[in-house]
């Protein structure tokens, strides 16, 4: 996904969430803030986006974001499990109505035995856990980044136009 598309998607997306009142807030780790980078560029977004937490240790993710210690232990940094708390995490921290994240292994190489390209995104909102998890082409570490960024767009949306 090119820069110019992921703005128009964080554009539609904050266009969304605008139309149905609802606050979003972000929990990211193998993206490193990029969701939030793009929400963000959007103008008048501070009516709608409460927070976001870069958190690439397992020590955050278990102290801010509250993943469970026993779910990093038995399933990892990289796991739909992970990606599910840190959603709920991060809604409930903030207060927001929706919470999503991203967890997983941008590349060039690979980590906790997954490939460059395992990716697992979640949202979260008052009565509903979605996770998906992203086989990714690993073109490149920022390629990788930025199909997951969309994806979260998409997850958003879907979430939305569905509820």
């Amino acid at each position: 996904m090119t820069e110019q598309e992921l703005f128009l998607k964080a554009e539609k997306t904050v266009e969304l969430l605008k139309k149905h009142n609802l606050k979003v807030s972000t929990a990211e780790s193998c993206t490193g803030g990029m969701v939030a980078s793009y929400i963000t560029s959007v103008s008048g977004v501070s009516e709608m986006f409460e927070m976001g937490v870069t958190s690439y240790s397992c020590r955050i993710k278990n102290e801010v974001l509250g993943v469970k210690k026993e779910t990093l232990d038995k399933f990892g940094a990289v796991s739909k499990e992970t990606a599910g708390e840190m959603a709920e995490g991060i809604r409930e921290k903030s207060g927001s109505d929706i919470g999503v994240s991203v967890t997983g292994v941008a590349g060039p190489d690979g980590s906790e035995g997954h490939p460059a390209g395992y990716v697992f995104i979640a949202l979260s909102a008052k009565d509903t856990l979605k996770t998906e998890l992203l086989n990714i082409e690993p073109e490149s570490r920022d390629f990788v980044r930025k199909e997951a960024v969309g994806s979260v767009f998409k997850l958003i949306e879907t979430y939305i136009e569905e509820r």
